[in-house]
């Protein structure tokens, strides 16, 4: 996986550390946990790439597990994306891929013996009574009048629990820890609770299902995990896994594995949010299409959006590990994306908003093809063949009647280089009688100029892209803004966040006209209009009897011209 080089973090000195002190036998072995009930996001992200970069730098393992101990909210669908976006981030699992309900009968075993040693005891509250006792921050919990049941009875309740003989919500197993514990984790947590649902790894087989804080750390036991690794959120739970796997190795003369958690900062960028809740929330409110919304912040919809994986293993390099959270600007991202990408995309030429152009002195009846280069920052990248004729669309913006004095590409009687062309020359301007707007312009080329400067040296301040109207092709183009107009959209004060929705992070353009060898490109492919902005094909191209009509998504611009409009806002 190419990125650039870490820098030494705090997570690097413990590793590197417990190396030297042979805590581990020298081995490092990490791991990336989800739980298949959403899409992956950027924060996932950078998750999959710190453990994965961890375990690659010092000649470890890196497994993908799946935390499927909520068989309600998880769907196989998830599984698939999920293990098709780490794939496609550069993280290489090789053959191991694990799942939690892999563990659900050693669990059960683990949780009979914690019974046996009177740390744990089945609990018949109701939810809402056992949430009453726990307390709260500056009230201490009330032990539950089931917490000293006799052991007997516990392993027999527990038993006929995961024999499906109660019905769900009406027993849990819970740990017997503390219940004026200053810390709520450890007030007794429930371990398992009663739920009769189909899990889409194991069918019907379990009726009782751990819960998280249960199986967690356990999960990392059993694949001999060293260096946990998990965002700042789990701080607190961290007591908690450790005592699990203390409880189990009480008394016991085979110890099982103790991994190490290491907690370190959740990424937060600026303009958009990273919860999976509020995403459905979006699209339950029909503010976005679907999980992978090109403005969503999921790996799918940075991918339906053009981001390539180079770009965000970049962006997660240069922000680095911290212990502290705090919100980085999209515009690093956005930065990381053009970077690559201007590397790496081919050029073509596309107008958004067309204005027709015909050449008086170009015969109708002919036809030629200009030499364009692919890719001036990669020179084997080689040329294409751009038809050119005697009618043009060219950009509506880079005309104008009546020019401003730094205005410098075409109006009337003015002339401007056609890229990889003529020089063009405006003679006159069509308009609507009624309402003034320019429907179509007369000119004239030069044609000693033809895909070069003029031979008499004269210059030209403007060059414009440009598409012959006879081999256009007709195409939708999808232009992304930040999907908020805050830069924190959470943070804001007695506001719900769907307030700050950008009503400008989606502009549909339906009339745009394309150089014809973007419909031999397939969805996924990124490429660069020039003078516009990098974009990619969109997975909704319209195939039918009469070829392709692209559907195009803007990916990012190609300069920050966000970032120059909040410094002028600031003046």
């Amino acid at each position: 996986m190419e990125n650039s080089s870490p820098s030494k973090d705090f997570i690097r000195e413990i590793v590197e550390e417990d190396n030297r002190t042979g805590k581990y036998g020298g081995r490092v072995h990490t791991r990336f946990p989800p739980e298949p009930n959403a899409y992956l996001h950027l924060g996932h992200a950078k998750a999959i790439l710190v453990s994965y970069g961890i375990a690659e730098e010092y000649g470890g393992k890196f497994n993908l597990r799946f935390d499927d101990t909520n068989p309600i909210k998880e769907e196989e669908e998830y599984i698939k994306a999920i293990i098709e976006d780490v794939k496609w981030l550069g993280a290489d699992f090789e053959d191991r891929i694990f799942y939690a309900s892999d563990y659900f009968e050693q669990m059960y075993q683990w949780a009979i013996e914690l019974i046996e040693k009177e740390l744990a005891y089945v609990d018949d509250s109701t939810p809402e009574q056992i949430s009453e006792m726990r307390g709260d921050v500056r009230t201490p919990g009330k032990n539950s009048p089931f917490r000293d049941r006799p052991i007997e009875e516990s392993v027999d309740l527990f038993k006929r629990m995961k024999e499906g003989e109660f019905s769900d919500g009406t027993r849990v197993l819970r740990a017997k820890i503390d219940m004026t514990h200053p810390n709520m984790n450890m007030r007794d947590p429930v371990m398992y609770r009663i739920l009769h649902a189909t899990h889409p790894h194991t069918g019907d087989k379990w009726c009782i299902y751990p819960m998280y804080d249960w199986a967690h750390g356990l999960e990392d036991s059993i694949e001999g995990i060293t260096h946990s690794l998990c965002s700042l959120e789990f701080e607190n739970h961290r007591p908690l896994y450790d005592w699990f796997i203390d409880a189990i190795n009480k008394d016991r003369p085979e110890r099982i594995h103790h991994p190490q958690q290491i907690e370190f900062a959740r990424l937060n960028v600026s303009y958009t949010i990273m919860s999976k809740r509020k995403h459905l929330d979006l699209l339950d409110n029909g503010i976005i299409s679907g999980l992978d919304d090109p403005r969503l912040p999921t790996i799918r919809g940075m991918r339906r959006r053009g981001y390539p994986p180079e770009a965000i293993r970049e962006f997660c390099s240069r922000i680095g590990v911290a212990k502290v959270n705090s919100t980085i600007a999209f515009e690093l991202l956005e930065a990381c994306v053009r970077d690559v990408l201007n590397k790496t995309a081919p050029r073509y030429m596309g107008v958004l908003n067309p204005l027709k152009v015909i050449i008086t002195n170009y015969p109708e009846d002919k036809d030629e093809m200009m030499d364009a280069i692919n890719n001036p920052e990669d020179p084997s990248a080689g040329t294409r063949q751009v038809p050119f004729s005697n009618t043009l669309y060219i950009e509506r913006d880079d005309f104008m009647l009546d020019p401003p004095k730094k205005f410098f590409r075409l109006a009337p009687g003015r002339e401007v280089r056609l890229r990889y062309a003529y020089f063009l020359t405006c003679q006159e301007a069509i308009t609507d009688p009624e309402t003034g707007e320019v429907k179509e312009l007369r000119c004239t080329i030069d044609p000693e100029t033809r895909g070069g400067d003029a031979p008499d040296g004269r210059r030209v301040k403007a060059t414009l892209h440009w598409v012959s109207a006879k081999h256009a092709i007709e195409s939708e183009v999808r232009v992304y803004d930040r999907l908020f107009t805050v830069e924190e959209p959470l943070g804001q004060k007695d506001k719900d966040f769907k307030e700050f929705v950008n009503p400008e992070s989606l502009n549909v353009l339906t009339d745009c006209k394309v150089e014809p060898l973007i419909s031999e490109l397939k969805p996924g492919d990124r490429f660069q209009f020039e003078r516009l902005g990098y974009f990619c094909i969109d997975q909704d191209t319209i195939y039918n009897g009469n070829g392709k009509m692209p559907v195009i998504n803007k990916t990012v611009g190609l300069r920050d011209t966000w970032a120059k409009l909040k410094k002028m806002k600031k003046m």
